[in-house]
């Protein structure tokens, strides 16, 4: 009774600060998550104050946290657009693991660290962090802008590539052979085929057996089957946010629509307390004689990350503040950087990696949603003279061109107006 007395107490302490820090974030006009995380810090190991019996049930709901995010940030989207995109942005999802797995092996064979370590630094700077920019892209309102779609394909390039990757770290790590490391990849690539293929063949099928008249019934329905399939694809060694995201990709219409609604307050309350654990389990101490070297290595992520959004978007055909805005989505880093530096350093990788990943996804993970809120203006100014993108000898004749469209619509008032191809929003389910 004592413990359960403890529990709830710690939890309605967790709760209600985040409240605060909640309503905090809006007068001011800023992303939550940097406080969340820094609520973490204070409460965490080597903080002002230890929460240890509530610290178990607070890692399970943040991992529900990231299933949820993805869950909901799926629903906005159909199999046959998920496989398009996927198609459209493949030399993109290149160009994200060259830029951004480079400087993490980079600066551990500099360091010399060695190559095991050099290759599970190369995960820790290449992976976004799915959780923290599907938050990001709802709280900005940017979930239905064109760039979106490139961002949500790179995500799951990116996921599919750890299903492939982890199971390669998992056995160097190991010290395992070839074989058990192939036989891990094929599974993993193999759960990730059959999700997409029931998505895409029998996803009516699903909707059939989730709809309901009923709410309550729906809510339990969907977020039941989400996390069964991100047990399954977790158990298989795949990322259980790219299950959940699939599960919301084969759901489609009026009942998507109904599972956002029914979701998003869990959603919000779960997401929460993932920033929250994330900061619980980073040690302030061990971070302070690395924090220069991450600051760096943070630095050169966000301009890789930057540069890879901006790729991506200008093969899509997205203007200027849509390929800003693509680029600043990708910069969080989050739960898979840590999961994978955990790893190394549990098997007895460099001792600095640990510590040097922490403070790196700190930043990241700060710093990210901060910066998407505060260069918003930035961005929307950029799509206000599209023409200047344009190479010199062309900027003349879209200047004439604009000239021309505003005067016919000083002529003829009744079709005055042009649409920016950043305020275009995609059709959506």
């Amino acid at each position: 009774m004592h413990d359960i007395a403890i529990l709830f107490l710690e939890l309605g302490g967790i709760i209600l600060a985040l409240g605060i820090l909640g309503s905090f974030a809006l007068r001011a006009g800023i992303s939550p998550i940097p406080l969340y995380l820094i609520a973490g810090l204070a409460f965490g190991h080597g903080g002002i104050l230890s929460l240890g019996t509530s610290e178990e049930f607070v890692h399970t709901a943040s991992e529900i946290g990231v299933i949820l995010l993805l869950l909901t940030l799926g629903l906005e989207y159909n199999a046959d657009e998920l496989v398009t995109s996927l198609k459209g942005n493949a030399k993109g999802g290149l160009v994200d693991l060259v830029l951004n797995a480079a400087p993490g092996a980079i600066i551990a064979l500099v360091l010399g660290w060695g190559p095991v370590a050099a290759v599970a630094m190369a995960g820790v700077t290449y992976a976004t962090s799915s959780g923290i920019t599907a938050k990001v892209l709802t709280d900005l309102g940017w979930v239905g802008n064109r760039e979106t779609p490139v961002v949500l394909s790179l995500l799951v390039f990116e996921d599919l590539t750890m299903a492939v990757y982890l199971p390669v770290l998992t056995a160097i790590l190991a010290g395992a052979g070839f074989a058990a490391g192939a036989t891990s990849v094929g599974i993993a690539l193999a759960t990730v085929t059959v999700v997409l293929v029931i998505s895409l063949k029998f996803g009516r099928y699903l909707e059939m057996f989730v709809s309901s008249p009923n709410s309550e019934v729906m809510l339990l329905k969907v977020l039941g089957l989400a996390l069964l399939v991100a047990g399954i694809a977790q158990q298989l060694q795949v990322s259980a946010a790219v299950g959940a995201f699939l599960v919301g990709v084969a759901l489609s219409g009026q009942l998507a629509h109904e599972a956002q609604e029914v979701l998003a307050p869990l959603r919000d309350l779960f997401a929460a307390v993932f920033f929250v654990f994330f900061g619980l389990n980073t040690d302030p101490a061990k971070i302070l004689p690395v924090a220069g070297l991450a600051l760096l290595l943070a630095f050169v992520s966000i301009i890789t990350k930057l540069l890879t959004g901006y790729y991506a978007a200008q093969k899509a055909g997205i203007g200027r503040a849509g390929r800003a805005r693509a680029g600043l989505a990708l910069v969080p880093r989050g739960e898979f950087n840590i999961v994978i530096a955990g790893l190394a350093v549990g098997a007895g990788a460099h001792p600095d990696l640990g510590p040097l990943a922490a403070g790196y996804v700190l930043i990241l993970a700060a710093f990210g949603p901060l910066a998407a809120r505060l260069l918003q203006p930035v961005i929307t100014s950029l799509a206000d003279h599209p023409e200047d993108h344009l190479p010199f000898f062309r900027r003349k004749k879209a200047k004439v061109k604009r000239k021309e469209t505003a005067d016919a619509a000083v002529e003829v008032p009744e079709q005055s107006g042009s649409v920016d191809d950043d305020d275009v929003e995609p059709v959506s389910k």
